[in-house]
């Protein structure tokens, strides 16, 4: 019974060992990037990812030898990734989600025997995608972002003329400029690109989604109606950010609305990603 007891004792060390220098690397991220909160959503949700599958495990045997000095070879490597690419990306942080990514990697080969990496698999792939998600919206830009611009821009005239703010679009130079009057009797003219569309914070959101909707147990009819609500919800706070943004801008000035800008997008994605996280919690839980 001792001999059992000193095995789970034991092999439950190992496990907070494993969750605690998994997280260390996140106050690194941390310290890189203060300043724009959204590097930390993934690497964050990545983490908490791995942590549902703290109660998985401890089914797997530990590394051997070899495996292990591949691993802990890994995670050393993974604190120069910057090295590897600072030549194609010259702005890039020293520690950015990438070394977090390939970190994950080399933390679950120096543990666990290497059938395990099918646990830790679900936050590598979120983090990897998920930050390359801004190369595929610099893809999808040339062909979408002429159409797609230009009627986001018309949307979001049409709400602010429904509120009373007597907004116009015209396009000088092949992107809309949207332009209003505010109540101190000045001018806005804003030019939409296509961030402003979110097409980031989707192809995030979808990234998640799928990751989420795979792990968890469901019939493909429930899935495709929470992915459509995901997405959707996604959708509209898009727009609604940018009418927030604006309305600011006809009451308070280009200034305050210019300080809301900064951080309403992390706001309003951050918060709906709870929100739906904790309503499909509640739907998994009562099925």
């Amino acid at each position: 019974m001792s001999k059992l007891h000193t095995v789970l004792s034991t092999l439950k060390e190992k496990i907070n060992t494993f969750y605690l220098l998994a997280f260390i690397p996140l106050l690194l991220l941390t310290y890189y990037h203060t300043r724009w909160l959204f590097a930390m959503t993934i690497p964050i949700f990545g983490f908490i990812l791995l942590l549902i599958k703290k109660q998985e495990l401890p089914i797997y045997h530990s590394a051997k030898p070899v495996q292990k000095a591949s691993g802990i070879l890994i995670i050393i490597g993974s604190f120069f990734v910057y090295y590897a690419l600072v030549p194609f990306f010259p702005s890039i942080s020293f520690y950015t989600a990438a070394n977090y990514a390939v970190y994950l990697l080399g933390l679950s080969l120096t543990f666990f025997e290497a059938t395990a990496l099918k646990e830790t698999f679900s936050s590598i792939f979120l983090i990897v995608a998920a930050t390359s998600s801004s190369f595929i919206s610099e893809w999808l830009e040339p062909p979408l972002s002429p159409y797609i611009t230009l009627q986001f821009a018309r949307l979001i005239q049409v709400i602010l003329n429904v509120l009373g703010i007597q907004a116009t679009v015209y396009t000088p130079n092949h992107l809309p400029i949207i332009s209003f009057p505010t109540i101190q009797g000045q001018t806005i003219s804003a030019v939409f690109n296509w961030y402003c569309v979110g097409v980031s914070s989707i192809l995030i959101f979808s990234i998640i989604l799928v990751i989420l909707l795979i792990e968890e147990p469901g019939n493909l009819k429930s899935k495709i109606t929470w992915s459509l609500v995901g997405v959707s919800g996604v959708l509209i706070l898009n727009v609604l950010r940018v009418v927030i943004i604006f309305i600011t801008d006809y009451f308070y000035g280009a200034e305050v609305g210019g300080k809301i800008h900064y951080v309403i997008g992390y706001t309003v994605f951050i918060t709906w990603l709870i929100i739906f996280l904790y309503l499909y919690s509640k739907k998994t839980s009562q099925t």
